[in-house]
C-alpha cells in the first residue's frame, strides 16, 4: 500500500511542477476573494467579490491548480466556505488545495467530498500530531499538503493569530519522517508586502529536508522571484497579491507556464 501510495506522490509531485510551478492563490472571506497583508485581517483588501471568476480566468490560461484558502474557516477553526469550494471544483477542472480549519475527521472528509483535491492542514499538524498522522495514513501523503506558516523561524497557527515557540526546521523533519512530502511555507513577515520571497528560509528547509516537496509562499513579486525559487529547488510557488495588484500579469503567468 505505501508503495502505491508513493508512486501515485511522485506522478502528481512531477505532473504538477511540470505545469503549474506557479500556484494561484485565492483567499475568501464573506464569499469574497480578498487578500491580508502579514495574515492580519484587519488589512483586508477585496479584489473579487466572485471567486469562480478569478479561477476560471486562471485555468483560460493554463494553469492547472490553484491553492484556495478559508480565512473565515482558519479564523472559527471550523471549514466555513464549502459551497466556493464545490463551486469552483464543479465547474472548472482546476485541482484544488483547499485550507482552513480542516480540523476533523468529519471536516475532511467534507473538504474532499465538495471536490478539493488535496487538503491543507496546518494547525492540526501542531496541535493534534496523532488524528493528522492517521490522515496521512489513510489518505496518502499526495492527497495532503502540511502547511508551515512561520514568524521568525517559528510555527504559527489558526489563521496565524498564534505564533508557537516549535522550530519550523524541526517540525518539517518531524512530519516527513511520519511520512509528509508535501509541504507549503509561508514566511508571514513577506506575506502581502510585495518584496520578495524568503529565499534563504526556504535554502535552509530544503538544505535539512532534502525529500521534502516545498512550495514557497509569502512575498513573490516578479518573475525573476519565480526563477530564483525553483532555480533553489522549490517544487511550486503560491502567488497572490502578485497578480492581483498587476505586478504579475496574466500575459505574463501565461509565458511562464508555456515554457
Amino acid at each position: 500500500m505505501n508503495e502505491v501510495k508513493n508512486n501515485i506522490n511522485t506522478h502528481f509531485t512531477v505532473s504538477i511542477e511540470a505545469r503549474s510551478f506557479v500556484i494561484p492563490a485565492i483567499d475568501i472571506i464573506d464569499g469574497k476573494c480578498v487578500r491580508l497583508t502579514q495574515g492580519d485581517y484587519n488589512q483586508k483588501i477585496i479584489y473579487n467579490e466572485n471567486p469562480l471568476e478569478v479561477a476560471k480566468q486562471f485555468e483560460d490560461i493554463g494553469i492547472m491548480r490553484l491553492h484556495l484558502v478559508d480565512l473565515d474557516g482558519a479564523k472559527k477553526g471550523e471549514v466555513v466556505n464549502y459551497k466556493i469550494l464545490e463551486k469552483i471544483a464543479s465547474q472548472t477542472k482546476l485541482i484544488i488545495d483547499f485550507g482552513g480549519g480542516i480540523k476533523t475527521d468529519e471536516a475532511i472528509v467534507s473538504v474532499f467530498d465538495s471536490g478539493a483535491t488535496i487538503a491543507t492542514v496546518g494547525s492540526v499538524a501542531v496541535k493534534q500530531k496523532e488524528l493528522f498522522f492517521s490522515w496521512v495514513q489513510k489518505y496518502g501523503a499526495s492527497k495532503l499538503l502540511l502547511g508551515a506558516d512561520v514568524k521568525g523561524e517559528n510555527v504559527s497557527i489558526n489563521g496565524w493569530l498564534e505564533t508557537t515557540t516549535i522550530n519550523v526546521f524541526d517540525f518539517v523533519e518531524e512530519n516527513r519522517k511520519q511520512g509528509v512530502l508535501n509541504l507549503f511555507c509561508t514566511d508571514i513577515s513577506k506575506d502581502g508586502l510585495l518584496q520578495g520571497a524568503s529565499v534563504d528560509l526556504y535554502k535552509k528547509i530544503i538544505h535539512n529536508s532534502p525529500q521534502v516537496n516545498l512550495i514557497a509562499s509569502g512575498g513573490v513579486t516578479s518573475l525573476n522571484d519565480l526563477d530564483e525559487l525553483k532555480e533553489i529547488g522549490c517544487k511550486g510557488a503560491i502567488v497572490g497579491k502578485a497578480i492581483y495588484e498587476g505586478r504579475i500579469t496574466m500575459k505574463e503567468l501565461k509565458k511562464y507556464i508555456e515554457c
